[in-house]
């Protein structure tokens, strides 16, 4: 914030200080310090995955549509991923299957919130991914993702990663950097 001030200060000073040589030079001089002194910069995108995350949970029980991505009519699986992250101004593939090379692989144990984890279609010995979601925590009560599920639940809802989704497992993701 104090760079963004810093920065329209400055423009406004030299907006207004007239053509001077030694004024035009002061004005680069301090934009050059303000630029190269980071330190006072905030990290843009550091929080952008646990804002992702809290937005997904904003949908939480939004029924399951195949081919849907809005509230209003509901999500199947990419269309939820699709419009979290459109939300964000993120472009994303829409099918499930156009993530399988997209993103930086991670360790299951590494995986973090906002990390994307790929599962096969319900027909796991196909080994396409089919199903998508987003991960929520990995803590000590296990890893747990958001997803519009197209099981008996038919909505979008939060599920622990367990044994039948790990027969399924495919990968985890990272699609935006922290």
């Amino acid at each position: 914030m104090r760079y963004i001030l810093l920065l329209t200060t400055l423009i406004a000073f030299a907006c207004n200080a007239g053509t001077s040589e030694q004024t035009a030079a002061s004005v680069n001089d301090t934009i050059a310090v303000a630029v190269t002194d980071s330190s006072s910069m905030p990290t843009p995108d550091s929080t952008l995955p646990i804002k992702i995350v809290a937005f997904a949970k904003t949908l939480i029980g939004t029924p399951y549509h195949f081919g849907c991505m809005a509230p209003s009519t509901g999500f199947d699986c990419s269309g939820l991923i699709s419009y979290v992250f459109n939300h964000f101004n993120i472009t994303v593939p829409r099918s499930s299957a156009g993530f399988t090379n997209e993103g930086r692989q991670i360790k299951l144990e590494d995986t973090q919130p906002g990390d994307l984890v790929l599962f096969t279609g319900t027909k796991s010995k196909k080994k396409t991914v089919g199903h998508i979601g987003i991960i929520v925590a990995n803590d000590g009560t296990g890893i747990s993702f958001i997803h519009s599920s197209s099981g008996d639940e038919m909505h979008v809802m939060i599920t622990k990663l367990n044994d039948h989704y790990m027969a399924r497992f495919v990968k985890i993701i990272r699609y935006v950097d922290k």
